[in-house]
């Protein structure tokens, strides 16, 4: 049972997952930290406040004249949390659409088996 643990534990996929899962918990940092102070910079500049929490759909946030706090429904809170969504899918298809780029490039400069037998083959012949 420990040699199929050591063996499940050492295939590549796992590894592969577990270095996905890392850098991407690293990625959203990134992503949070630029949406918080570079994008909703921008927002606050614009909107007068860097984000939509305050914006209320029903009620109010203080109490009514019984005294009584009402249970207001936060609509801004759920616009920013849409932004933020927004801003971090848009940026993670940036990311993913240049990799696959730069991976099909050097897919295609580098030569497949096949093509390097077939120039051996041709380079034997010339001799």
């Amino acid at each position: 049972m420990l040699k199929e643990f050591r063996d499940f534990i050492n295939k590549g996929n796992l590894v592969d997952l577990a270095v996905a899962f890392v850098l991407g918990g690293a990625f959203a940092a990134l992503v949070t930290s630029f949406i918080n102070n570079i994008v909703m910079g921008i927002i606050a500049q614009i909107a007068g406040k860097p984000n939509f929490d305050e914006v209320l759909l029903f009620g109010t946030a203080k109490p009514n004249a019984d005294g009584v706090l009402e249970k207001p429904i936060r609509i801004g809170s759920f616009i920013t949390t849409t932004v933020n969504f927004v801003i971090l899918a848009g940026v993670i298809f940036l990311v993913v659409k240049a990799y696959n780029k730069v991976k099909r490039s050097a897919a295609a400069a580098a030569p497949s088996s096949t093509d390097v037998l077939l120039m051996e083959i041709r380079d034997s012949l010339r001799h």
